[in-house]
């Protein structure tokens, strides 16, 4: 099924019904490696605003580089994230990426479309959530088959399209790149904030959502951190280190998540989100990314605050 028009940030789409959207699945209930999950399928029928369009993505990983998908006709709806509810409660909140023949442009005077019970199980029996025992199968698990690698060349062009599709402006765009730009050249003047140690402290504070907490100085968290710049496998990232001495609420407990790539389930000890921290992707590739992960905070980089 060929998509029959390219969406743009702002415009009103509604997704497809669900027995056109079993139309443009193979039989791994995907399109072109991109699956469509169960945790989607709530949103059949409903409109939403198109945030952005997928121009480049990034993932969790030994080499972390920006990719693009193959046919350039995914985009992203407002805030939805997947809920994890059909992936044994995945707490990742990935982005959902759209394909564009699973929606439709319409106006707000346009009739809503029906959604059939009997349809909506059929799409659901087609979609799977596993590969094998300890394997997941979803959108994060297949990100790097749906994808392609960009070149350094390829990287800044797509900077351009980032503009020319409007997910950001031209003004957006030169803070981003400069953005990248300081944070290498700070690279190679004095190093990374690595500071070497094999054994790394430990804290649990027991954060529960709703609770205000304040982000500790850069200086001391650093010192929570091993040659790779993490706490206990958890990266330290580069963005956050905007969040330093600022004050948040605790969004959730992060217990589980799927490991990009891998479809494998990994337990996460003493890690929560905040409200509003979203991965700084402009500091780890040029130009940023549209898919706007969240930050994973251990409580020792946390303290708990005051109003």
């Amino acid at each position: 099924m060929q998509r029959s028009v390219r969406l743009r940030p702002g415009d009103l789409v509604e997704v497809q019904t669900p027995d056109v959207i079993l139309k443009t699945l193979d039989a791994e209930g995907a399109v072109d490696c991109l699956p469509f999950m169960p945790e989607m399928l709530e949103f059949c029928g409903r409109r939403f605003r198109v945030s952005n369009r997928a121009v480049k993505v990034c993932f969790t990983g030994k080499d972390s580089s920006p990719r693009s998908f193959r046919n350039d006709d995914v985009v992203l709806l407002d805030d939805l994230r997947c809920s994890g509810a059909a992936h044994d409660g995945c707490q990742k909140a990935c982005m959902i990426f759209w394909r564009e023949q699973w929606l439709r442009r319409v106006a707000d005077a346009d009739a809503p479309a029906k959604v059939d019970p009997e349809s909506r199980q059929q799409l659901l029996s087609r979609l799977k959530t596993s590969t094998g025992p300890k394997t997941y199968y979803c959108q994060s698990s297949e990100i790097l088959k749906a994808t392609d690698h960009l070149s350094r060349q390829a990287r800044y062009a797509m900077c351009l399209t980032d503009v020319r599709e409007g997910n950001c402006s031209a003004l957006h765009m030169i803070l981003r790149i400069a953005k990248f730009s300081l944070w290498r050249t700070r690279l190679m003047l004095l190093g990374d904030y690595r500071v070497g140690s094999s054994k790394v402290p430990g804290e649990i504070l027991n954060l529960q959502p709703g609770e205000l907490v304040e982000v500790k100085s850069v200086k001391d968290i650093i010192d929570t951190l091993d040659d790779k710049a993490c706490h206990r496998g958890l990266l330290f990232m580069r963005g956050m280190r905007g969040f330093c001495g600022r004050q948040y609420r605790v969004k959730d407990r992060i217990d589980r998540i799927i490991v990009d790539g891998t479809g494998q389930m990994r337990q996460l000890r003493n890690t929560v989100q905040l409200e509003g921290s979203l991965c700084g992707c402009a500091y780890q590739g040029v130009g940023g990314c549209s898919r706007r992960e969240i930050n994973y905070w251990r409580e020792i980089w946390l303290r708990r605050s005051q109003p």
